[in-house]
């Protein structure tokens, strides 16, 4: 399999085409400013080998890597975390998870009020840009799988 430096290699390599492919295309600048910063997000720190406990995506998380030890736990390297539709997903639902309970324990430890209005965000290029890179680390897996068959 290829390493994770290698994953992250391609990923931020093809950044730049698909954000020139992007402006060829007509989207607009918002969406394409929100889909880098998903797209780069998402390549440093939700790439699939959260799996792992000792990958580099969940050192980059430096003291907060801890909040990702569950995550190992539950799924099983290159099982349901590599999957192309649910991996982004079981990510994305445990971040939210994560984030829903720290607003609970602020609402009731330190009386943070609960937000009434949510800011506008663009769901289409911030999915776009997490699922992407994914979708590229488990094709690169793929080919070396093929290749391993093959040589």
């Amino acid at each position: 399999m290829p390493s994770g430096r290698v994953h992250l290699t391609v990923e931020l390599a093809l950044l730049p085409g698909w954000v020139a492919a992007g402006a060829w295309l007509g989207v607009g600048e918002r969406e394409l400013t929100a889909f880098t910063l998903s797209y780069t997000c998402a390549s440093l720190l939700l790439s699939p080998d959260l799996d792992l406990a000792r990958s580099a995506p969940a050192r980059r998380w430096g003291a907060l890597r801890i909040l990702w030890t569950p995550y190992a736990l539950l799924f099983r390297h290159r099982g349901l975390s590599h999957s192309l539709l649910l991996g982004p997903l079981t990510r994305l639902l445990y971040l939210g998870a994560l984030a829903a309970l720290s607003l609970v324990a602020l609402h009731y430890l330190a009386g943070v009020p609960f937000p009434r209005d949510f800011p506008h965000w663009l769901p289409g290029p911030l999915l776009v840009g997490v699922y992407l890179p994914h979708l590229l680390h488990v094709g690169l897996d793929g080919l070396a799988s093929l290749r391993a068959r093959f040589l």
